[in-house]
């Protein structure tokens, strides 16, 4: 989780009165379907701000939506990649069992302490794996960050099962190892 977001959710009982959890409880409670509806529920009537609402609803609607429909969804009329992406979680899995995989509409993060890759089904034939890799060169495959802006440091663009070789491993693996 992000350091800013991490501080957001430990100043949230004491700025809004509550905690994330009874905030969570409260939105089941009310069962308010669309985000904008949620956040001004919470500003008008419990008079949080317009940012922690935001978060509040935004990590209350990330935890109700189950995460295999997402990646099901991102790889829908992409189906030929989802053997890419199922390869790769395999291949991260087996770094250790303190990586966190987490599921957002356009992407999968993965984090250890913090986020080291994420894997995005770029187009009908590619998925885009960005990696965090701070001081390391752009070289070979491993390309710029793209279209991931300042997400990953780098990207390496994959087409087939094939493409996730001893190479991609450990460069997923350097990503993984900075990410303490």
């Amino acid at each position: 989780m992000d350091k800013a977001l991490q501080t957001m959710i430990d100043n949230m009982p004491e700025k809004t009165g509550k905690t994330l959890e009874q905030w969570m409880q409260i939105l089941t409670n009310e069962n308010i379907e669309k985000h904008g509806v949620a956040v001004k529920y919470l500003k008008t009537e419990h008079g949080v701000t317009h940012g922690f609402a935001n978060t509040i609803v935004t990590l209350f609607n990330a935890k109700n939506e189950p995460t295999e429909d997402l990646v099901t969804s991102q790889y829908s009329g992409k189906e030929a990649l989802k053997p890419l992406y199922d390869k790769l979680i395999t291949v991260v899995s087996n770094f250790g069992g303190d990586v966190v995989i987490t599921p957002k509409k356009t992407g999968v993060s993965l984090i250890r302490k913090k986020q080291f890759a994420l894997i995005k089904p770029a187009t009908k034939t590619r998925i885009d794996l960005g990696l965090k890799l701070k001081d390391i060169e752009v070289q070979g495959r491993l390309e710029n960050s793209g279209p991931f802006g300042s997400m990953c440091t780098h990207r390496i663009q994959l087409t087939s099962v094939s493409d996730i070789d001893e190479e991609v491993t450990l460069w997923l693996k350097a990503a993984y190892d900075k990410s303490v």
